[in-house]
């Protein structure tokens, strides 16, 4: 978990590093696999009455592409600006949320292993990346 206390946080800003388990955000689903745990790294700083953070995200999730089924490694890397308002009862900063979310709207709907995946033969099934079939189909 990623948690700030607010009043911490000086003008000069603060940096975090850490490592978080994908079970600790639920991240773990039948289309998001994490090989690894995330590494989020965070530059926080207090403008006026909020909270700026700007996060890297980074891990390694397995998926299967949609075009010939094989599994393959993405790593999945991105950079976040996020903004948290402060008043008189905002005591913790909780970025856990955020972060979930970044990777959730992050994953492609249709992941390919690579950009010129040529996919299954729709004839034998064949996985054209490793050449060409021999059943008739084009």
């Amino acid at each position: 978990m990623v948690n700030i206390i607010a009043n911490q946080v000086s003008a000069e800003g603060l940096y975090l590093e850490e490592k978080i388990n994908p079970a600790e955000l639920d991240l773990e689903t039948d289309l998001i696999k994490l090989r690894s745990d995330l590494l989020v790294k965070a530059q926080v700083y207090r403008i006026t009455n909020a909270l700026t953070v700007k996060l890297n995200i980074s891990t390694l999730i397995y998926a299967d592409c949609s075009r010939c089924l094989e599994n393959f490694e993405w790593k999945f890397n991105k950079d976040v600006q996020l903004s948290f308002p402060l008043d008189s009862s905002t005591a913790v900063i909780d970025f856990d949320p955020g972060i979930r979310e970044e990777v959730i709207l992050d994953y492609p709907i249709k992941p390919l292993c690579k950009v010129d995946c040529k996919g299954l033969c729709v004839k034998c099934g064949k996985n054209k990346n490793e050449g060409g079939c021999h059943c008739g189909s084009t």
